[in-house]
């Protein structure tokens, strides 16, 4: 039985997380599955987004099996692995493609982590976040640690790493985790909206934007905004002034029916 659903639309591909019963919690086998889903996906030429969710209405991820940890001595390498065969988050990261995060309950520690792999996040109003990871007593390995300080601030990560509690849907909104939150029923909705923007700008530009803001993320201001002029000038060299023309004419009309 499959445990990660794929549905694909117009270039979307809607990817659900699947044991309900579980609160989606990322055994082994759920993990291995997911991240090669999306490598799959990846590398589908058709493919233009991603939207990462979970099934129910209660978790987008309650974060690793801790059953599974507590009874398979092997189970704990695992969860600290590196290559994107084996590693969802890394899996994501690596993902040329947009990958928009629709959170639908709760994300726990493992489940917090793996949303945070995704580039752009819709909270339903039961969403709610929580990092664990201190209370179980086992170290994040895949970037919560370092990620949610840069999100929402130093203070406010400490807070939620150290304590332990939920920090609830319009809160996230507050603090900046979240780009916004939409009713339980619209979060599909308003995330395939969202997709359908993005799969409308070219891909292969879409992806190389997205590494660029990764990539510079990563580096000192300074050397992030010298990694710009370094892509943009080799970039931009190959667009001829007919390929502008034609891109304004596209923009012009898309801002008329948008303002319309």
């Amino acid at each position: 039985m499959a445990l990660v659903q794929v549905d694909v639309t117009e270039g979307v591909a809607t990817v659900t997380l699947d044991r309900p019963e579980a609160m989606n919690a990322l055994n082994r086998a759920l993990r291995l599955e997911l991240a090669e889903t999306v490598r799959r996906l990846d590398a589908d030429p058709s493919i233009r987004v991603l939207i990462l969710t979970g099934a129910g209405t209660r978790a987008f991820s309650a974060g690793l099996d801790l059953k599974e940890l507590a009874s398979d001595s092997s189970a704990m390498a695992d969860t600290t692995a590196t290559a994107a065969d084996a590693n969802p988050c890394r899996a994501i990261e690596q993902c040329a493609r947009p990958v928009i995060g629709a959170i639908n309950g709760v994300a726990i520690t493992g489940g917090f982590e793996l949303a945070l792999a995704c580039d752009i996040l819709i909270a339903s109003e039961n969403a709610r976040f929580a990092d664990t990871h201190a209370r179980v007593g086992i170290m994040p390995g895949w970037g919560l640690s370092q990620k949610l300080s840069r999100l929402i601030g130093i203070f406010r990560a400490k807070e939620l790493s150290l304590t332990g509690n939920f920090l609830d849907a319009a809160t996230a909104e507050r603090w900046g985790l979240v780009n916004r939150v939409v009713p339980a029923g619209e979060l599909l909705p308003a995330a395939r909206r969202l997709a359908a923007d993005i799969a409308s700008v070219d891909p292969a530009f879409a992806a190389a934007y997205k590494r660029l803001i990764d990539d510079g993320f990563a580096l000192p201001f300074g050397a992030a905004l010298a990694l710009e002029t370094e892509r943009s000038t080799a970039a931009n060299a190959a667009v001829t002034p007919e390929a502008v023309a034609a891109r304004r004419a596209a923009v012009q009309a898309r801002g008329r029916t948008q303002g319309a």
